[in-house]
């Protein structure tokens, strides 16, 4: 099973993935991850990744198609999880292509609807584990009182991003839905949209997210 999650900055995606790998066995494709991993893999693909990269250059969508059709042909486990890809219509059908090309489906694209104020609310009030990146929130889920991780169980830093403030996650936030709601459509008419609420609990998120793969 090959899906791709949609959602803001801060709705969750990265957690609810890490569930999904977690319980379903299935792979997260992190565009982030994959350029690190490949820049230093010493591969042809990771060389090039590595050059563009030193140079400061933007790394074009044939690169990234190029990491993922690696990763497809490679064992996938119990699936694929598309984090951060595709952002654009031409990314879309560019993965479209290369899905058929593999012999593989997209099976959902599940977008994590957040109401934007309460997201903000939520974002700014959150820190991770500056060992293993798990993610705390004042409100929900405080940092304990020891500093010691519940995830990595490890004494740690919890850090917050610098840009984890109102003004900038409004405008993190504008410039996602104006190149993302294109894709939304495009999903749509393909048939493969599916949303959620991304702001329940994150049981709750993930128990919806089950019924959309299980159905």
């Amino acid at each position: 099973m090959n899906i791709i999650l949609l959602g803001p900055p801060g709705a969750g995606k990265g957690t609810q993935a890490r569930f999904l790998v977690d319980e379903r066995n299935m792979i997260q494709l992190s565009t982030g991850d994959m350029l690190r991993e490949a820049k230093d893999s010493g591969t042809e693909m990771g060389n090039i990744v590595a050059d563009v990269m030193a140079k400061g250059e933007l790394v074009t969508d044939e690169i990234v198609i190029g990491l993922i059709r690696e990763k497809l042909q490679g064992d996938k486990q119990g699936g694929v999880i598309f984090d951060g890809f595709p952002r654009t219509l031409a990314q879309a059908d560019a993965l479209a292509t290369l899905l058929d090309d593999c012999g593989e489906t997209l099976d959902a694209v599940i977008e994590m609807q957040v109401d934007d104020e309460a997201l903000v609310d939520r974002i700014t009030a959150r820190s991770t584990c500056g060992n293993c990146g798990e993610v705390y929130n004042d409100h929900t889920k405080p940092i304990p009182d020891d500093g010691v991780c519940t995830n990595c169980c490890e004494k740690a830093e919890f850090k917050r991003r610098a840009d984890d403030n109102a003004d900038s996650l409004k405008q993190r936030l504008m410039e996602y839905y104006k190149k993302t709601s294109p894709l939304l459509g495009y999903y749509y008419a393909k048939g493969q949209l599916r949303s959620v609420d991304g702001l329940g609990e994150m049981a709750d998120v993930k128990a919806a997210i089950a019924r959309v793969l299980d159905a």
